[in-house]
């Protein structure tokens, strides 16, 4: 099976050397200006993994779509729009191609889910799945396993990815909604803000109020959007908060518990747009979500204080559900 990934930062480079490993025929595609792809072209390595031989390394666009019947896109959520009009522009037929997104984010300026923008491009049929969940780079290449989902509409297509890409390093699980995939798995990022506020502000002991109230939170907006409310107590959310309010290697925490400091961070952290995009939905839906909105509120003044925190979880008295 040929597949090509397209992004060639933490994640993108991981999957390509999984699905190497896993015996796919891998192209892997970056950014002619990026200089994580030239460090990968002349060492074979970046700073989580090693790669060998077996598979391209490139940086032509056209080269890399007409290689593969697999499409899988590990770049930012904020990108993916002008990336499909750039593959468009090469002139590949796209529309029986598989699309695979592996990414968690909403477009910030249109609340749009990342299967939509992927829709608004090839067409309302287009071949479109996500591939989320837990997991963090730095313990799959020691070889610590974990869950995560891979999601579709197309029935045929799910199984299909699910049977290809599974091994005993990630045992997969079919979703059974997309929309629920896709803004739980969007949305814990924010939570992983939050919880590195609280981290900042020494107030570790209410991440369990915070994965208690975030999920709920977030179950209320996807079953208002028209998905499953369970969604976001599987591993597409709920799953991952471990890997996201806790780790050392979330990029999200760890950005939150900087503005909590006070101090710059300069890596990506998909959770700050996606806040701005989840009030969007909010609104549109008329679902309440006092945790993305504090976690806005610190994002916009580009401070957290205590009691911005004891006023959000002393809010009035009421039921929990």
């Amino acid at each position: 099976m040929n597949v090509s990934v397209f992004g060639c930062g933490r994640w993108g480079s991981f999957i390509a050397w999984y699905l190497n490993k896993i015996g796919k025929n891998v192209t892997l595609w970056g950014r002619p200006e990026s200089s994580r792809l030239k460090k990968l072209i002349e060492n074979r390595k970046n700073d989580w993994l090693e790669i060998d031989q077996t598979f391209n390394i490139t940086d032509n666009l056209k080269y890399a779509a007409e290689k593969s019947e697999i499409i899988l896109i590990s770049i930012s959520a904020q990108s993916l729009s002008d990336f499909m009009k750039n593959l468009k522009n090469t002139g590949v037929t796209l529309n029986n191609k598989i699309f695979v997104l592996c990414m968690k984010g909403i477009e910030e300026s249109t609340g749009k889910r990342l299967s939509e923008i992927i829709k608004d491009h090839i067409g309302n049929d287009s071949n479109v799945a996500v591939w989320v969940g837990p997991g963090h780079v730095q313990d799959f290449i020691t070889g610590t396993p974990n869950c995560m989902i891979i999601d579709s509409e197309k029935e045929k297509i799910k199984k299909m990815l699910v049977k290809e890409f599974s091994s005993p390093l990630i045992r997969f699980y079919y979703g059974s909604d997309l929309i629920g995939s896709e803004i739980g798995a969007a949305s814990k990022n924010v939570m992983g803000i939050a919880a590195g506020i609280l981290d900042g502000l020494k107030f570790e002991s209410l991440k369990g109020a915070l994965m208690s109230r975030g999920t709920r939170e977030i179950s209320r907006l996807i079953k208002a959007m028209g998905g499953n409310e369970l969604s976001a107590y599987g591993l597409a959310h709920l799953g991952d908060y471990q890997a996201t309010l806790f780790s050392k290697h979330s990029n999200n925490r760890k950005f939150g518990e900087m503005l909590a400091l006070g101090q710059p961070y300069d890596k990506l952290a998909e959770g700050v747009y996606t806040s701005f995009a989840l009030l969007k939905l909010g609104k549109k839906y008329g679902t309440d979500l006092p945790i993305c909105t504090a976690v806005n509120t610190a994002i916009k003044k580009k401070t957290a204080t205590k009691k911005m925190i004891t006023d959000l979880f002393l809010r009035s008295i009421k039921n929990e559900f």
